[in-house]
């Protein structure tokens, strides 16, 4: 089984269109799926849209979780890993930047017996990517490169949504961040984990501007670099 984690935070607009989109991918390795949303006190209907499809599609294996207090993305991430029962996990964004139909892009290389963890990069491949912020790119480009100097990695995308583990390895690590340093924290310490395989695929990316609901920001990217030295450095 895939675990997909989903934090959602004011995304009463399009969940239930990434919904769809995870519905109808029929997984390879006749993997079934386990949809885990945790809702991170959305100020909006976020939780009502929700009831509503889970309501119209009782068939879809869908948990819902939700924070009494807004804690940040990475906190509900942690409450979704440490819920998921799936061999398999993957972290969906609740908005339409990323596609499920590469879901099976990223299995692939664990199914086959040759990864345990699968970065989906932005700047690989062939496939479409909306053509937005410059120094978004430039500020990625630079965050995954500090973070490959502490990893010995060489990652070209380590701020992607789009991560799969085998479920038992993020589980056993104990994870601090709230907010948008849960990926250069994650990064560094799955890293460390011994004898892991880690790989990546190129991925399709439709990303959104700020008027579209995207709330990453330079504090965030500050934030990235304290992460990636304080879990580079320190065990």
């Amino acid at each position: 089984m895939l675990s997909i984690i989903i934090p959602a935070y004011n995304e009463e607009r399009t969940i239930h269109l990434i919904l769809d989109k995870v519905r109808k991918v029929e997984l390879i390795g006749g993997l079934n799926k386990e949809i885990i949303i945790v809702n991170d006190r959305s100020s909006d209907d976020t939780a009502g849209a929700v009831t509503r499809y889970r309501a119209a599609h009782p068939d879809l294996n869908i948990q819902y979780f939700a924070h009494d207090v807004n804690m940040g993305k990475g906190a509900a991430l942690h409450t979704g890993i440490s819920r998921a029962t799936g061999q398999y996990l993957i972290i969906q964004d609740a908005d339409l930047e990323y596609d499920p139909e590469e879901y099976n892009d990223l299995l692939r290389p664990v199914l086959d017996g040759f990864a345990d963890v699968v970065y989906g990069s932005r700047f690989q491949g062939s496939k479409p990517h909306r053509i937005l912020f410059f120094w978004h790119t430039i500020g990625n480009k630079f965050l995954t490169t500090v973070s490959n100097i502490f990893t010995n990695l060489n990652l070209t995308d380590m701020e992607t949504c789009y991560k799969l583990f085998r479920t038992e390895m993020i589980q056993s690590l104990r994870l601090e961040e709230k907010r948008f340093g849960f990926e250069p924290e994650v990064t560094a310490k799955i890293s460390r984990i011994p004898n892991v395989r880690i790989y990546e695929v190129g991925i399709s990316y439709y990303g959104r501007t700020y008027e579209e609901g995207k709330k990453i920001g330079w504090k965030d990217g500050v934030r990235a670099i304290y992460c990636i030295v304080k879990y580079g450095l320190f065990r």
